[in-house]
């Protein structure tokens, strides 16, 4: 057999396979482990192949999934893994992505959120949301005007995981909810730059800087999520950048790397948390050279210097540090001048 009859017969396969699982998801009403487990198996065949799923939608498959994911009359471990499954078709297969951003989807998403369901149907539907919304522009308008901007912001500031005493990580879906919300609320505001979506989210900047106050004992896990939302929010945004360093935000954050670049040399932590902070710096900065000469008075060039002398920083990383002591020092000159 040629290459492709092989590929045509394997086609034909999947497709088979694909209807199969689906006839078990809907004659199997009564025993929710079947449905679940066709349902992951479904995932797992289409995860990251376009091609798998545009069968899966010649099949109608998509749109079952998403009934399946609003239906009263199954089991809520069903609803929550066609939620997760319809989140991996739209990541994988673009038209699918298309099809799936509608103004009642969105209202739907909306709704599992707002609703006194488990953390997980929460969590799946922000991951739902977050790749309908990432690198669409549509997407990001849906998630305003159906009030979903404002529900991941109210869950943004209401499942931050980490007490101020012992900052440990917490390994449960409280922590993966707050992540994946702070991850929806990235794609949100920006790639494509959406300036109405981050003048919302200027609203979270107070509890931010809350944040960032309180992590005596800064970590990856911490830093990461809160450190994007704020380079997201305030990327080449002028007026946000402002609404960042007006309450106090832009200091804490300068503060907290101060914290940490001295043991950068020797601390792979350090190290790490020292880049996070500094790219974010940069975003806050960027072509806004009243707040870039601002930040002398901290000596921040002298301890990105340092930062910089170190040996174990990657190409890429050494690179964000001499754009931002180059955006520091161009201010200067500025405002010397």
């Amino acid at each position: 057999m040629d290459r492709a009859g092989i590929c045509r017969n394997n086609r034909n396969t999947t497709k088979t396979d694909l209807s199969l699982l689906l006839e078990c998801v809907k004659f199997q009403m009564k025993c929710p482990e079947s449905q679940k487990q066709a349902l992951l198996t479904i995932h797992s065949i289409c995860e990251k192949r376009e091609d798998n799923v545009d069968l899966l939608r010649e099949l109608g498959g998509v749109a079952f999934l998403y009934n399946l994911s609003k239906s009263s009359n199954v089991h809520s471990h069903v609803k929550e893994t066609a939620l997760f499954t319809l989140g991996t078709l739209a990541e994988a297969n673009v038209y699918c992505k298309n099809s799936l951003c509608r103004k009642d989807i969105f209202t739907d998403i909306a709704g599992h959120l707002q609703e006194d369901s488990s953390l997980n149907k929460k969590r799946v539907s922000v991951y739902l949301l977050f790749v309908l919304v990432a690198h669409n522009k549509l997407g990001q308008t849906l998630a305003q005007t159906t009030g979903c901007l404002e529900i991941l912001m109210d869950l943004f500031r209401s499942t931050f995981p980490f007490s101020a005493k012992d900052n440990l990580r917490t390994v449960s879906q409280t922590y993966q909810l707050w992540t994946s919300v702070s991850s929806a609320l990235c794609g949100s505001v920006n790639n494509p730059q959406n300036e109405e979506g981050q003048r919302i989210c200027v609203a979270a900047f107070p509890i931010v800087k809350t944040w960032l106050q309180q992590i005596s004992v800064p970590s990856t896990e911490t830093f990461q999520p809160i450190c994007s939302f704020i380079a997201m929010t305030v990327s080449n945004n002028s007026y946000v950048q402002e609404s960042f360093a007006a309450c106090g935000g832009l200091e804490t954050l300068t503060l907290a790397l101060l914290r940490v670049v001295s043991a950068a040399d020797t601390s792979l932590l350090s190290r790490q948390l020292s880049v996070v902070i500094v790219k974010t710096l940069s975003a806050c900065i960027t072509d806004n050279s009243n707040l870039a000469a601002g930040l002398a008075q901290y000596g921040l060039v002298y301890h990105l210097f340092f930062l910089l002398t170190s040996s174990h920083l990657d190409p890429d990383d050494r690179l964000s540090v001499l754009l931002t002591i180059g955006e520091c020092t161009e201010a200067s000159g500025e405002t010397a001048q």
